[in-house]
């Protein structure tokens, strides 16, 4: 795969010229999204991602963030279990999201500081820590491609005008096989309705890639409406599919999307609810999940929907799933847990 050229090397946007005139509070955050990077961590001594030694990637396993556990642990247990409080293996690393496939592992950590920093830490098979990439903001979303080349992740930062005091994001995407990192994919040139477009407040989240692992789709946010993109690697674009789609989620046969849509019906001032796109059709459904679900949800399989849900008590959240038809009810799939993450 031919990588996108540099972003430095992209002609600059109206909207990033103007947002580099105005913001001097926010260039120390900008500053940091821009000098990211991707280092070997052999030896490194400041707390990185560990695993204990029989704590590895296989399949058929659930993997999942363990509430349960200090600081968050991964932990595992059979895929088909579907107990809640059935016995998971525990041990993984301490993440605040996690995603695993193809043997590669992608953990978000959350530091202290102002203004707030994280790690993505990638591991390997073992899940011990290869690479990391520093990065400022709240770690959000994390997704690794099937073959476990590509990954993404989306961290809420501060401090950009069209923003003024809430979050925006920035969402980067890395090459395993090429080492090549984008920071920043807010660049990427987008069409809409077959024009290209420009506006100061574009946000990029939510990637999830498909087999090819040069095809990915994502959610795109500019004034107050949010989108669905399909872009591409090789040519480095991206074009509008459908609005009013978040946080979308590939199946396993690539043929659909599951997303949350902002509906007003949520609770708890989470006003989305889940559906699921047929990418040939265009057709979309809710699934009979009615709560309103802040999250990027996974496929267990091609017939089945997982997702993270605050429990009832306050304290963390819960897995649940979902038939992905539209059919059948919510089941309590694992307590004490988020992050859901199949490995096949």
């Amino acid at each position: 795969m031919k990588p996108p050229p540099p972003p430095s090397t992209r002609p600059s946007t109206p909207g990033s010229r103007r947002r580099i005139g105005a913001l001097v509070l926010a260039t120390v955050v900008l500053t940091g999204v821009a000098v990211g990077y991707t280092v070997s961590v052999s030896g490194r001594g400041d707390n990185p991602a560990v695993a204990e030694e029989s704590f590895e990637l296989a399949g058929p396993r659930l993997y999942f963030r363990s509430t349960q556990e200090e600081n968050g642990r991964i932990a595992h247990r059979p895929t088909a279990e579907q107990a809640p409080d059935a016995p998971r293996t525990t041990g993984g690393p301490s993440c605040d999201r996690f995603h695993a496939a193809g043997g590669t592992a992608l953990c978000l950590q959350r530091r202290p500081g102002v203004p707030p920093r994280a790690y993505a830490v990638v591991l390997d098979r073992r899940l011990r820590e290869t690479r990391r990439v520093a990065m400022p903001g709240i770690p959000d979303r994390a997704r690794v491609s099937a073959s476990g080349r590509m990954l993404s992740w989306t961290m809420f930062a501060v401090g950009d005008s069209y923003a003024g005091s809430s979050f925006s994001t920035r969402t980067s995407i890395l090459d395993l096989r090429t080492g090549y990192l984008i920071k920043n994919m807010e660049q990427i040139p987008l069409i809409v309705d077959g024009r290209r477009y420009h506006a100061p407040d574009v946000n990029y989240w939510g990637v999830t890639f498909a087999r090819d692992d040069n095809r990915f789709y994502a959610t795109v946010s500019s004034k107050g409406r949010t989108r669905l993109v399909e872009g591409d690697m090789r040519t480095w674009s991206a074009r509008a599919l459908r609005e009013n789609v978040e946080c979308p989620s590939l199946s396993p046969d690539n043929g659909r999307i599951a997303f949350k849509k902002k509906t007003g019906g949520g609770d708890r001032g989470r006003p989305w609810r889940l559906h699921v796109l047929d990418l040939r059709t265009m057709r979309e459904h809710p699934l009979a999940e009615t709560r309103g679900v802040d999250d990027q949800a996974a496929w267990l399989d091609d017939d089945t929907i997982a997702y993270a849900l605050p429990r009832e008590d306050g304290r963390g959240t819960d897995v649940w799933t979902v038939p992905a038809d539209g059919t059948g009810r919510p089941r309590l799939h694992v307590a004490h847990a988020s992050s859901p993450t199949p490995v096949r």
